[in-house]
């Protein structure tokens, strides 16, 4: 009992033992920054759910989503902060980045105030984090609304290059290099901070799952899988 039959191929994988294969999972604190109206709600939604709502309220302190990204050897669940941009939430923002692993720093491509924004976001979590403990990247928005952009891409890789960051334009809209972006994230997270021993804790799932009863689908549409 128990035994593979006399006619599987050799090597081959029963589907129970697929079932019961363990797929670890990393958790990546995630932190979106940046002046109120860039898109930062929108954004994450798009990397959470793939999905884009019109007339969204602004955030009011802080909003959370997650997002699972499969790396092969490696699954990363991402716990995605939405803070606020409005000035009067500055002084708490820091509470919600404290510990983050990545962090996007949003500007809007059509209002140059937002620019200058971002750079300051930039400079203060450069006080916060020691070099390579926190993979930064400075996210062009709204590129859908290029007819009324005011800031270059080349500005924008500029201040990417003097800083350090990665840097991506995207849409929220279109979703744009959304995906692009995230996976760009979760390899930099991977080698740049999962190998530092203990940088990143392992994710358990507490409730009870019945794998026989395909309750739970660890390749279902809700995650986004990155090629080999």
């Amino acid at each position: 009992m128990g035994e593979r039959s006399s006619g599987a191929p050799a090597g081959a994988q029963d589907h129970g033992d697929t079932l019961r294969r363990d797929f670890r999972t990393l958790r990546v604190k995630m932190v979106l920054l940046g002046s109120s109206g860039v898109g930062k709600s929108s954004l994450a939604l798009r990397i959470s759910k793939d999905n884009f709502k019109n007339n969204t309220s602004p955030t009011i302190g802080c909003a959370y989503l997650t997002k699972v990204v499969y790396l092969g050897d490696v699954t990363l669940r991402f716990e995605i902060w939405d803070t606020a941009g409005q000035e009067k939430y500055h002084s708490v923002t820091p509470l919600y980045y404290r510990g983050a692993h990545a962090a996007l720093v949003v500007y809007d491509i059509t209002k140059r105030d937002t620019f200058m924004r971002a750079q300051l976001w930039v400079r203060e979590l450069q006080k916060q984090y020691i070099p390579g403990s926190t993979v930064i990247a400075l996210v062009a928005n709204k590129g859908d609304l290029d007819d009324e952009r005011q800031i270059s891409k080349e500005e924008g890789q500029r201040v990417s290059v003097d800083n350090g960051l990665l840097f991506m334009e995207t849409s929220a809209l279109s979703g744009h290099q959304v995906s692009e972006l995230l996976l760009v994230i979760a390899h930099r997270v991977k080698q740049s901070i999962g190998e530092q021993q203990g940088a990143l804790t392992e994710w358990k799932d507490t409730s009870l799952v019945d794998l026989n009863r395909r309750t739970f689908n660890p390749f279902s549409s809700c995650c986004f899988n990155a090629p080999p």
